[in-house]
């Protein structure tokens, strides 16, 4: 919730700094990019984990056993 709180508050600057309009607008986009990267980044380092955790499993079992190219 902090989160989503700080990304409220640095939208609203943001968009608050062209002086055009209000920062409500700045804030509840900063608020949902905040929530969206708070779920998006465990899934991304979950599957860079498992996908680097294959790949080695595959180069341990080329070095064991061989590449089958020979």
């Amino acid at each position: 919730m902090l989160s989503t709180a700080l990304g409220a508050m640095i939208g609203g600057a943001i968009d608050s700094a062209s002086g055009d309009d209000s920062s409500a607008d700045g804030a509840i986009i900063g608020g949902a990019t905040a929530m969206v990267v708070r779920a998006l980044v465990p899934f991304a380092v979950t599957y860079a984990t498992g996908w680097l955790v294959l790949k080695g499993l595959d180069t341990v079992k080329d070095r064991v056993f061989g590449t089958g190219d020979e």
